[in-house]
């Protein structure tokens, strides 16, 4: 795989290591990323509680989201790039909400703040790489 070639490739890129890497966490030990997220990791689990099929399946997800930001960043897909700031920040304002609104727990705030602080890290970077002559852009 490529490495990426510009700042804001660089965000996304490890943006999607992170991605994938959590990911692969939370399908060998969902109980590591549950207690990472502060929820409470039960022993023994009720008939019909699900909490063990829903981490597999966002774990799941979060591998080919990771997968995906890095090969966008592979192939230099600026448009991508581009349009995960404004779905990162709701995510973002998403799940601080269930934060501060106590339907989840203060750990979980990390999620938010990740995703947050990425998007105006790839934002700023674009913004950035905008603003360079265009002799430099077209190298």
């Amino acid at each position: 795989m490529r490495l990426p070639r510009t700042p804001s490739g660089w965000t996304i890129a490890v943006f999607g290591l992170l991605a994938f890497l959590l990911g692969l966490l939370g399908l060998v030990s969902p109980g590591t990323t549950l207690e990472m997220l502060g929820f409470e990791v039960l022993q023994t689990r009720a008939p019909g509680d699900y909490t063990l099929v829903y981490m597999a399946a966002s774990s799941m997800a979060a591998v080919n989201m990771g997968v995906y930001y890095m090969l966008a960043s592979a192939v230099d897909f600026r448009p991508f790039f581009l349009w995960t700031v404004p779905f990162r920040l709701v995510t973002f304002t998403v799940f601080t909400t269930l934060v501060v609104t106590g339907e989840a727990p203060a750990k979980f705030l990390g999620v938010g703040l990740w995703e947050g602080a990425g998007a105006l890290i790839t934002g700023a970077a674009l913004w950035w790489e905008s603003r360079r002559t265009p002799a430099v852009r077209a190298a």
